[in-house]
């Protein structure tokens, strides 16, 4: 391979434009800053928009519909645990260059990487499967059999992802990114109250009270917004899209977006079912999402229960694109070498075959008379309970690592947030696991009970913190940080399993051993 081949292959290939190996330059117009983001769009605001899936379509419209618009103030609280989390996954790609499984297998051994790995993989294949329900119950709206449906759209999402084009696949997302904005006509159809949203968006409220399924939907709300596999997948997308660490701030920004237009999206969708059922004889009676297309069909015309089936549908598709792909990486992360979009089939068919049988099998699920498809429903919840902790955990403890970020690691002040943001991921992922094991547990009790203890535990953490605080933390400036990039993993050593790090693993294997505990306690009341 010649200098200017492989140049040419560093070179970033977006789906809006091309930013050369060599460009070194400085962006000093708005234009030239514009066509930079551009070309780096992409990882950010597909992970995003992937995350509205069908899941997160059905979850919102369940939010309007039983409960108004008196749900709306927890999407905006979603914005910035989007943007930290994610944040410190786009430092982590661009400054180490492999992916997030790999990373915890090198610094903390081939346990906690197999077991992140594997139990992202069965939660994904669970997911999946949920979306491919997304595709049949949106095409049963026009009368088209799932037995037609869901082979076509599974057929469609292999021969997308196995172009051996990263920047063709990119483009194929950005068309499913673009129908996102279908809720926008579909809103101007349902003409909700805008002094309603306005007012709900910023004052806390549940309407009816706070009861189980009112916490439980706040919790799934969350959920369906912050997913395990957001972490794997948007970090093997920006190695997969060779952004480095000059590009970090443009991925940073894309980030941005992506969260402002997932929860612009999660509103319309609450505020479109919240006007629409308002005073109907469906209003607090949520089924599933064939049934909100069905009610917008019946009180708004047929072209507004269309668009919601069409909405459902685009979100199926590129959660499942998002899902599967995600799951493909983390497989690649066990191996020794990264796996890209830009391979071809011949040269990687351990990743494109992994990607086509999760597909295949899951469609196979789907149409299987009698399949349990209720019961993954539910463990899918049950499941991301037991793996956001799990990863969410582990970036924390990647982001403060010296060897692996140097001078990328997180500062002071976002340790402070992010510590406080997985706390509170921990607490929610703790009470829907144990209301999917137990479910007759009085979730307002237990709620209030572990806010309490996390509120006491964060006070006095935070008091030491500020007590046990040292010197300023000295800066780097840019044109090195933009330069510096992590050392092959197996030069490292592995970080000493003592003090603070100790804890957090001892934790973390504590809470797994429970976790798998009360999945099979479920397991068994399942059996019987």
């Amino acid at each position: 391979m010649t200098t200017e081949q492989r140049n040419d292959d560093d070179a970033i290939h977006g789906a809006f434009g091309t930013i050369s190996h060599h460009d070194y330059g400085a962006r000093q117009s708005w234009k030239a800053k514009l066509l930079t983001l551009l070309a780096i769009l992409g990882p950010g605001i597909i992970v995003m928009v992937g995350d509205n899936d069908a899941g997160g379509v059905s979850t919102y419209a369940q939010a309007g519909q039983d409960f108004g618009y008196s749900l709306l103030w927890t999407l905006p609280l979603l914005i910035p645990v989007l943007i930290v989390n994610q944040e410190m996954v786009v430092r982590l790609g661009a400054v180490t260059g492999i992916g997030h499984g790999r990373l915890i297998r090198e610094r903390y051994g081939r346990f906690w990487g197999f077991t992140a790995v594997i139990d992202l993989f069965v939660l994904n294949f669970m997911t999946i499967v949920t979306e491919f329900i997304g595709v049949g119950l949106a095409l049963e709206f026009f009368g088209v059999s799932k037995y037609y449906s869901v082979p076509i759209a599974g057929v469609l999402l292999i021969a997308m992802t196995t172009s051996g084009s990263f920047r063709r696949w990119e483009r194929f997302m950005f068309v499913f990114v673009f129908a996102n904005f279908l809720v926008i006509p579909l809103a101007i159809m349902a003409h909700p109250s805008i002094a309603q949203i306005g007012q709900h968006l910023v004052i806390p409220g549940i309407q009816g009270g706070a009861t189980s399924d009112s916490v439980l939907l706040i919790i799934a709300i969350v959920g369906t917004t912050v997913a395990p596999w957001q972490l794997f997948f948007q970090q093997s997308n920006i190695i997969d899209k060779k952004i480095s660490p000059r590009w970090i701030n443009y991925e940073r920004a894309d980030t941005a977006i992506g969260s402002i237009v997932t929860v612009f999206a999660a509103t319309l969708l609450v505020a479109v079912t919240a006007a629409a059922f308002a005073h109907t004889s469906l209003f607090g009676h949520f089924s599933d999402a064939l049934g909100v297309a069905e009610g917008l069909k019946s009180h708004l015309g047929y072209w507004a229960g269309a668009f919601f089936a069409i909405i459902l549908l685009n979100a199926s598709i590129i959660g499942a694109a998002a899902v599967t792909l995600s799951t493909a990486y983390a497989f690649g992360d066990l191996g020794s070498s990264h796996l890209s979009l830009n391979m071809k089939i011949r040269e990687a068919k351990g990743f494109y075959g992994g990607f086509a049988g999760l597909v295949l099998l899951a469609v196979i699920l789907v149409l299987t008379p009698g399949a349990p498809l209720g019961i993954i429903v539910t463990a899918v919840q049950a499941l991301a309970g037991l793996l956001l902790p799990l990863a969410t955990v582990f970036l924390l403890l990647l982001c403060n690592d010296t060897d692996v970020l140097g001078p990328w690691v997180n500062r002071r002040f976002l340790n402070a947030i992010a510590t406080v943001i997985v706390s509170v991921l921990v607490v929610l992922s703790l009470i829907l696991m144990a209301t999917t094991v137990f479910p007759h547990i009085n979730v307002v009790m237990l709620a209030s009970w572990l806010g309490i203890l996390l509120v006491v535990v964060l006070l006095i953490g935070g008091a030491v913190w500020i007590l046990r605080r040292g010197e300023s933390e000295p800066k780097a400036d840019f044109e090195f940080r933009s330069t510096w990039r992590m050392p092959q993993a197996v030069l490292l050593d592995r970080p000493a399993l003592r003090g603070w790090r100790r804890w957090v693993l001892a934790g973390l294997l504590g809470y797994l051993v429970l976790s798998v505990a009360l999945l099979v306690v479920k397991a068994v009341q399942l059996a019987h």
